[in-house]
């Protein structure tokens, strides 16, 4: 089945299931306080690796059971919701932001600054974002706010190239000759007239950047370059499980479906937003 041949009912309906899976995490993460279960037994060798829906000795029930420390699973799955939703969007915007500005930029800008800032993209494009991180992390201790502003200070270059395919394609409309002719300045004719129509693309764009950086952020905290403990991210949570795979497999396992539940959802959001286009 092509694009062009699939049902767009039907990629609607996905997409509604994936943006109300992805606002069921976020507003779980929002009200982490007040669904974690407070653990007030110091005896972690009676409430280490509890198996899920298991109660310990002070009656509090574990939904998804407890790790090595006898910590509960559910509690860190939700507050580690918040880093990596954070890093997410935080990456996202920071992208946005560079990628408007220098897409629209060489778009508007005369043919040599065009060629300069189409130039830098290229050349970011083309540097390993990974690799980068690593060397950061070699010259500076790794943590939530390096590895947002890596990401973001290196995922703007695709947003870029389609702000300026999108800009360059609206600018020989007549609508936009009408507001040049009216008298109306670049600015007002870019964030009032161009930004509008080209949206929908770029908003899908942003949707697959979020799933693409929190797993990129997964990725960093499970190898111990991304956020540092005490805090925890899911892929540190992912990280912690590893060893415990055969003897309590809902350590690693429950972080690593909620990951993959907030990725598919984005792109789930994407595809619909590029469907109603």
């Amino acid at each position: 089945m092509t694009v062009t041949d699939r049902d767009p009912a039907r990629w609607t309906l996905a997409a509604r299931i994936g943006l109300g899976v992805l606002v069921s995490v976020v507003l779980l993460a929002i009200v982490a306080p007040l669904l974690a279960p407070i653990t007030t037994t110091q005896d972690v060798v009676a409430t280490r690796f509890l198996a899920p829906l298991t109660r310990d000795l002070h009656d509090t029930l574990h939904l998804l059971g407890t790790d090595r420390l006898g910590r509960d699973v559910f509690s860190r799955l939700l507050f580690g919701a918040r880093i990596s939703l954070a890093v997410g969007a935080l990456t996202m915007v920071l992208s946005l932001v560079l990628g408007v500005a220098i897409g629209a930029g060489a778009a508007f800008a005369p043919p040599r600054v065009s060629t300069l800032l189409l130039g830098l993209t290229d050349f970011a494009l083309g540097v390993p974002r990974v690799v980068l991180l690593l060397l950061l992390a070699a010259l500076w201790p790794p943590s939530a706010v390096q590895v947002i502003l890596v990401l973001g200070a290196t995922g703007w270059m695709p947003i870029a190239r389609l702000v300026y395919s999108e800009t360059r394609s609206q600018l020989g409309r007549p609508y936009v000759d009408g507001a040049f002719a009216l008298g109306a300045d670049r600015l007002r004719i870019l964030f009032r007239h161009i930004v509008p129509h080209a949206a929908p693309p770029i908003l899908a764009a942003a949707t697959l950047g979020v799933g693409n950086a929190i797993t990129l952020e997964a990725g960093l905290s499970f190898l111990g370059l991304g956020v540092q403990p005490p805090a925890a991210s899911w892929g540190s949570l992912i990280a912690s499980g590893r060893d415990t795979v055969v003897n309590a497999p809902w350590v690693g396992l429950a972080p690593g479906i909620a990951l993959v539940l907030v990725v598919v959802s984005c792109t789930l959001i994407a595809d619909g937003v590029q469907e109603r286009t």
